[in-house]
C-alpha cells in the first residue's frame, strides 16, 4: 500500500463500515484512536445525518477515519415480483402491528448530495460499495486530498476498480457478513469466492493495494491475508459485538447465542445477497425474495424495526460473517490491541517456520 495511505493508520486493521446504525462515531473514534482505521457508514443516512456523524467523530478523535458510500443502483427489479413478495410479507406486518414500507421511495441513497458534502468537507478516506465510482468522482476526491477505496468480489471487478483510479481495492470474500459488494446483482450468479483464494486472484490481476475483508476475527487471520498479499484487513463482525457498536443488543447477543448456529447469504431482507444469521424470517422468506434492491430493503424496513422494538430477534436482519461465534465483547480499542498482539504472535510463528522454506527445518 502506498506509504501515504499506510501512514494514516499504524496497524493494518480497518473497521468495516456497517450501515443501519452500527458504525457510529464512538466506534470509529475508538478504533482510530487505537491505531486502526475507523469508518462511518453513510448508507441509509441522509446527507445531513452523515455530516452530523462526521462532525461528532471529529470531536472525538483527531486521528484519520473513513466514510463509506453506496453507489446508486440501476432499475432492474421486476415490479410484479416485488408485489408478490409484498403480499407474502403481509402477515409479518400484521404480526408486528406495522405497515410494509414503500418499495419505490428511493434508489440512489442520496449519493450525489453526500458526495458534494464530502468534497466540501473532505475526510481522509472514502470507500464505495455496490459498484465503481466514475473516474471523475475519484479524481475529484483526490483533488481535495481524499483517498478512494472500492469494494470488489472478483478479480474482474478489481480490474474495474483499478481503471477508476482508486487508491486500493477492498477484496471481499464470501465469508463476509452483511451485503456482498458485487458491482452488478446478477440473480443467476450463486456462491462466491473464499477470501484467501480471492486475495491471491486479485493480487495477480491488479497492482492496487488490497484491503482483505470477510470473516476475519483473529490476529492470526490478519497475518494470513497479509501473507497472501493484502496490505490490511477489514473487520466488521468482530467490531459489531463491542460496546461502542450501535448494533441492537439482541443482534450482539445473537452472534454467540447457540440458537443461531449458522449464517446464510439471503435476499430476504433487502433483495440483494447479504450474509445473516439464519432466523425464522430468513428461513420462511429467503427462498422467495426477488432480486430487487433497494425495493425489498424499503419494503421490509418497518417490519425489521418493529421486530427489534418488540425484542424479537427472529424478525430482525442479523448480519454476521461466518466467524461470528468468535466474537469477543471487548471495548473496540482493546480489541484492536488484542488483534495487534495476536498478529505479532502469528508473525513470530511464521518467522520460526522460515527455516523450512529455506531448507533449514527439521529433517
Amino acid at each position: 500500500m502506498s506509504s501515504a495511505l499506510t501512514d494514516l493508520f499504524p496497524y493494518p486493521i480497518v473497521q468495516a463500515p456497517m450501515a443501519g446504525g452500527v458504525s457510529v462515531p464512538r466506534l470509529a473514534a475508538a478504533v482510530s484512536e487505537a491505531g486502526g482505521l475507523g469508518f462511518l457508514a453513510a448508507g441509509y443516512k441522509t446527507a445531513d445525518g452523515m455530516y452530523q456523524d462526521i462532525k461528532q467523530l471529529r470531536g472525538l478523535t483527531s486521528r484519520p477515519f473513513g466514510v463509506n458510500l453506496f453507489l446508486p443502483q440501476p432499475e432492474t427489479a421486476d415490479p410484479a415480483a416485488v408485489d408478490v413478495y409484498a403480499h407474502q410479507l403481509a402477515g409479518e406486518a400484521a404480526w408486528y402491528e406495522t405497515e410494509l414500507g414503500d418499495p419505490d421511495c428511493g434508489r440512489d441513497d442520496g449519493y450525489d448530495t453526500k458526495l458534494a458534502v464530502l468534497l466540501d468537507n473532505p475526510v481522509p478516506v472514502v470507500s464505495f460499495h455496490f459498484g465503481v465510482p466514475s473516474r471523475e468522482v475519484v479524481d475529484s476526491l483526490h483533488r481535495v486530498g481524499t483517498f478512494a477505496l472500492v469494494t470488489a468480489t472478483t478479480a474482474e471487478e478489481a480490474r474495474a476498480v483499478e481503471q477508476s483510479g482508486a487508491d486500493a481495492v477492498i477484496t471481499q470474500g464470501v465469508e463476509a457478513g452483511g451485503h456482498q459488494g458485487t458491482h452488478r446483482d446478477n440473480p443467476e450468479t450463486g456462491g462466491g469466492t473464499g477470501l484467501l483464494s480471492l486475495v491471491a486472484q486479485v493480487r495477480e490481476a491488479v497492482s492496487l493495494p488490497i484491503v482483505a475483508a470477510g470473516g476475519i476475527m483473529r490476529g492470526g487471520q490478519i497475518a494470513a491475508v497479509l501473507a497472501a498479499g493484502a496490505s490490511a484487513a477489514q473487520l466488521g463482525t468482530a467490531f459489531l459485538a463491542t460496546p461502542e457498536s450501535g448494533a441492537h443488543d439482541l443482534h450482539k447477543q445473537a452472534l454467540t447465542n447457540p440458537l443461531f448456529v449458522r449464517t446464510e447469504l439471503t435476499r430476504a431482507f433487502s433483495g440483494r445477497p447479504a450474509r445473516a444469521l439464519v432466523n425464522r424470517f430468513l428461513r420462511e422468506h429467503g427462498r422467495y425474495a426477488p432480486a430487487a434492491y433497494p425495493e425489498v430493503h424499503h419494503l421490509t424496513s418497518p417490519v425489521r424495526k418493529a421486530a427489534a422494538k418488540t425484542g424479537d430477534a427472529q424478525g430482525m436482519a442479523l448480519w454476521a460473517g461466518q466467524g461470528h461465534r468468535m466474537a469477543r465483547e471487548l471495548p473496540a480499542g482493546q480489541l484492536v490491541e488484542v488483534l495487534t498482539a495476536e498478529l505479532a504472535d502469528a508473525g513470530t510463528a511464521l518467522s520460526g517456520l522460515s527455516g523450512y522454506a529455506t531448507g533449514g527445518g527439521a529433517r
